[in-house]
């Protein structure tokens, strides 16, 4: 049954007041897995199992992303953007498909459109990308503009998702690769379009 959006940011929201202390221990996590590996061969706890916020995080953005694309108006949504690109929930689910092909960039700005349009769940995507990062002040922030936008959205929790993802799939890089790119400010822009659109069933398939 889904929970509420508060629930799920109980869990993964961060304290208020984020320390350098708290910065530490996330580095000293990344630093614990990498040399793991390294040194013995180790590889990072299996899905399910993952040792650090970061991967809990990007596990939970990325079955996010993909269960909104599997969403029965995903194809209507991307569609309206095309002519509309002020529409924040067209905004929220070309942001989740950039995601998944491996585009975070551009996702971060349709996120951020989406979310400052009054977005919460852009906004949630946002504080999970930026803890995926490890940049916890930005995560923080985000996490508290989700509740301030809505606090009654309900999510089916990520983290009770268990099959593997297949997210980064060739179809999705090469369906975002043929798109039209603006480079703004130093950062890729990317145009959705009709064709986008008509493939998204095809295209939620292979996540």
């Amino acid at each position: 049954m889904p929970r509420s959006f508060d629930e799920i940011l109980d869990q993964a929201a961060l304290p208020d007041t984020v320390t350098d202390d708290d910065l530490d221990d996330i580095k000293q996590d990344i630093v614990r897995d990498v040399t793991a590996v390294l040194m013995f061969g180790a590889r990072p706890a299996p899905e399910g199992h993952l040792p650090t916020s970061l991967n809990r995080a990007d596990a939970d953005l990325q079955a996010l992303s993909a269960e909104l694309l599997h969403s029965d108006h995903a194809a209507e949504h991307l569609a309206r953007i095309v002519d509309a690109p002020f529409d924040a929930d067209g905004a929220l689910h070309f942001g989740c498909l950039l995601n998944l092909a491996q585009q975070p960039d551009g996702a971060l700005w349709w996120w951020q459109f989406a979310a400052g349009a009054g977005n919460a769940t852009a906004a949630y995507c946002l504080h999970l990308l930026h803890l995926r990062r490890g940049e916890l002040r930005d995560a923080d922030h985000w996490a508290h503009q989700a509740l301030t936008l809505d606090t009654n959205i309900h999510l089916t929790p990520a983290s009770t998702r268990r099959r593997q993802l297949h997210s980064h799939t060739e179809a999705l890089r090469e369906a975002v690769e043929r798109l039209q790119v603006d480079e703004i400010a130093g950062a890729q822009f990317h145009h959705p379009d009709h064709r986008l659109a008509d493939q998204i069933e095809e295209l939620a398939d292979a996540c």
